[in-house]
């Protein structure tokens, strides 16, 4: 599998549609975290139109 380069995406709308995919992603990845180790997981996530998104496994 070969590693692509990461690098900020210059189409603002392709921005938010990456973002929101990311964002769901990790959020689930938070949430396998809190189940698989039995941990108290938070996380706080600023979009770049500053809009707050949050998640908390307690």
């Amino acid at each position: 599998r070969e590693r692509r380069e990461i690098k900020r995406i210059e189409s603002s709308a392709a921005r938010q549609v990456t973002f929101s995919k990311r964002r769901r992603g990790l959020f689930k990845k938070a949430e396998e975290l809190s189940v698989l180790c039995d941990a108290d997981v938070a996380l706080i996530v600023f979009s770049s139109t500053g809009k707050l998104s949050q998640f908390a496994s307690s």
